[in-house]
């Protein structure tokens, strides 16, 4: 899995989204779709994967970026700046698109060109200048510099809509001021999966979680399970793998996790617990797992139940009735 590039081919609207995949961290190297990358200068020392930067509120940091154009062909490109956030789907890095709005690093960087030409086996650098303002958040800002070929491709022409494609250099802006490192663990759900006869098939379940980034600064977290049943006993204990490795700033992401082998019958509790820097928070819910057919069983049997004593409370009146009546004859 590639993390620093951007690769994207969506219908008619471009979905900036840096690397495949953010759930297993992959060596820094130039955002590159195969025909195109998009990098930072080179600094005095080494050649730098990402932009990181620092800024007070109020001040402007200049650099810049290199587009270079792998194919035999010139292309023209459109540059821009975007916001960065964690897709709901995985918590994979992605940018805003061209028409979102923009309220960071894409709303105060600005290249020199907005659009650029880079011919056949070229690169092309431009400046940019990324403004802070006065009233700037301190704590972490992330974003991308995206080169957007506007081009529509119709691909084989098998679907109706073609798709764009751009990629991006990850910006990491540091606004200077207190850093607040917190992490929260929200809506912890379960849902059992069992089998209609117990004991004749598998028993699994589903773990789902919020995990929110509730500081100023990119997380790079850490979530164990932990699952206890009757008389405290140990059902379940593991990290989870399935966490994107890095959540940045305010963002939510709505993760799930397997649990293969799932009792049964049991009754308990399940308890998620996330750490990073500095943080570590806990959240746990209640489950009670019964398989179907007892379940079943148990409703007809409290549906019985429900309907006899019905019945024997009407019949109870009518008897009290009766020996009143024979009591006034008397």
């Amino acid at each position: 899995m590639r993390k620093p590039y951007v690769l994207l081919a969506l219908p008619m609207l471009l979905l900036a989204a840096l690397g495949a995949s953010l759930l297993t961290p992959a060596p820094a190297r130039a955002a590159d779709n195969g025909s195109w990358s998009v990098f930072p200068i080179a600094s005095a020392v080494a050649q730098r994967p990402y932009f990181y930067l620092s800024a007070d509120p109020g001040t402007t940091v200049q650099d810049k970026v290199t587009v270079s154009n792998k194919t035999g062909e010139p292309l023209t490109f459109r540059l821009y700046a975007a916001d960065a956030y964690n897709t709901a789907r995985d918590g994979g890095f992605a940018v805003r698109t061209l028409d979102e709005k923009q309220r960071g690093v894409g709303a105060w960087a600005r290249p020199a060109k907005p659009r650029v030409t880079v011919p056949p086996h070229k690169s092309v650098t431009v400046p940019f200048t990324l403004r802070v303002p006065e009233g700037a958040e301190p704590g972490d800002h992330v974003g991308a510099l995206v080169a957007l070929d506007e081009r529509i491709d119709a691909g084989d022409g098998s679907l109706a809509l073609g798709v764009q494609r751009a990629v991006g250099a990850r910006v990491y802006l540091r606004v200077n001021g207190p850093a607040v490192s917190a992490i929260a663990v929200e809506r912890v759900r379960i849902s059992h999966h069992q089998p209609l006869v117990p004991g004749l098939g598998d028993s699994t379940a589903t773990i789902s979680y919020t995990l929110h980034n509730t500081g100023n600064v990119t997380l790079d977290p850490r979530v164990e399970v932990r699952a206890q049943g009757l008389f405290g006993r140990t059902l379940l204990a593991r990290d989870l793998t399935r966490i994107p490795s890095e959540l940045l700033p305010g963002q939510r992401v709505r993760l799930t996790e397997p649990w293969h082998g799932a009792p049964q019958l049991d009754w308990g509790d399940i308890t998620l617990t996330a750490s990073a820097k500095d943080t570590r928070e806990s959240a746990s819910v209640s489950f009670f797992a019964l398989p179907w057919l007892m379940a079943v069983v148990l409703v007809v049997f409290g549906a019985v139940g429900t309907v006899l004593a019905v019945r024997a409370r009407r019949a109870r009146p009518g008897k009290r009735g009766r020996r009143a009546d024979h009591a006034q004859a008397a």
